[in-house]
């Protein structure tokens, strides 16, 4: 099915001016709600009553036309991820890189799939995409031989996948065209001091713009961002409704810190293993401590982790030990990127 609207036919529904649960058409406790899928606003926003602010809510002034661009509902029943295929033999660990020249990182170590940052491939300057993949297919433009696999982490910086969003009826044939094996599809984000309806829109453009890429011919991932229990249900019962996804992700790397790992993180993913599909792949970036990834392999028996730590230490001729960081100034990069790569994939076994 194809998810983006057409915009002009597209029956409006906007999230209340003010926060107004009592007449928000999304929230639970407003007994006319056309769908209530909020369970009201959120007491840690930091935005309000401004028209004119960058975070969308029902004050802002083109708060209707947000919603025309999502398909005139904060719903998620009217997208499915059934016809998704994972590329065949894809390593449980993906080591992301910095560079298209993986010469020095690859050499000697053929690793089965490299993940591409987007940055990389979508110009924060110019906003087009850059001119190494500009025209050419992935494989070719990273280097990659037969049987390597090529990965795009399509996350970044907000203004980037912002700039993406606003472009992406284009970007998403252009991605196509470089028949790419596998994409994270971009994610929107999830603040804590974020009012509600930028949360269940950002939830929503997450799904959309990875239907939209499936549409266009992009093995593209569904991101899945959360703030409360109530998020998560309505993906449980997507789930429950159509055929399971071949794979979810998540970006784990705006949990840094314990607190925000402990009390956000955490509790969101055991709900999150307890009603996604036995069949169903979660894909994980940002996660580089070997206790985290004890703990996700608990709960996710099917689990593929890409992560930049490996090119990280590298770089700093550095190796990740059970241990914790060695030096190794007399080590090439490569060596050292070599070792990253292996020790990882070893914490995935």
């Amino acid at each position: 099915m194809t998810a983006a609207a057409d915009l002009a036919a597209v029956a409006v529904t906007a999230p209340a001016s003010g926060c107004d649960c009592s007449a928000c058409p999304f929230a639970a406790p407003n007994p006319a709600a056309a769908e209530p899928v909020c369970s009201g606003c959120n007491t840690d926003c930091a935005y309000c009553a401004c028209a004119q602010c960058p975070i969308r809510c029902g004050s802002r002034v083109d708060i209707a036309d947000w919603m025309a661009d999502v398909g005139g509902t904060l719903r998620f029943s009217d997208i499915d991820f059934d016809d998704l295929a994972l590329p065949a033999g894809l390593p449980k660990f993906i080591p992301q890189v910095d560079t298209a020249d993986l010469r020095e990182l690859d050499a000697g170590l053929r690793w089965p799939a490299y993940a591409m940052r987007l940055r990389g491939v979508f110009s924060p300057i110019t906003h087009t995409i850059a001119p190494g993949f500009a025209g050419s297919a992935a494989r070719e433009a990273l280097g990659l031989a037969d049987g390597q696999l090529a990965v795009l982490a399509a996350y970044g910086e907000d203004p980037l996948v912002e700039a993406f969003w606003a472009n992406r009826l284009g970007l998403t044939d252009q991605l196509a065209a470089q028949r790419w094996d596998l994409v994270l599809a971009p994610n929107f984000s999830m603040y804590g001091n974020f009012p509600r309806a930028e949360h269940l829109i950002n939830f929503r453009r997450n799904l959309l713009i990875a239907r939209d890429m499936i549409d266009a011919g992009v093995p593209a991932v569904p991101n899945l961002y959360w703030y409360r229990v109530e998020d998560l249900r309505r993906y449980e019962e997507l789930w429950s409704q159509v055929t399971a996804p071949a794979a979810v992700a998540v970006n784990l790397q705006t949990f840094r810190g314990g607190r925000e790992w402990d009390t956000m993180a955490v509790p969101g993913l055991a709900y999150l293993a307890g009603g996604l599909p036995a069949d169903t792949e979660l894909i994980v970036t940002g996660t580089s401590r070997p206790s985290r990834i004890r703990q996700l392999k608990r709960l996710f028996p099917r689990l593929t982790l890409v992560a930049q730590n490996p090119t990280i230490y590298a770089r700093k001729h550095a190796v990740m030990t059970a241990a914790g960081r060695r030096d190794r100034p007399d080590a090439t990069v490569g060596e050292c990127f070599a070792e990253n790569v292996r020790f990882y994939d070893e914490a995935m076994t």
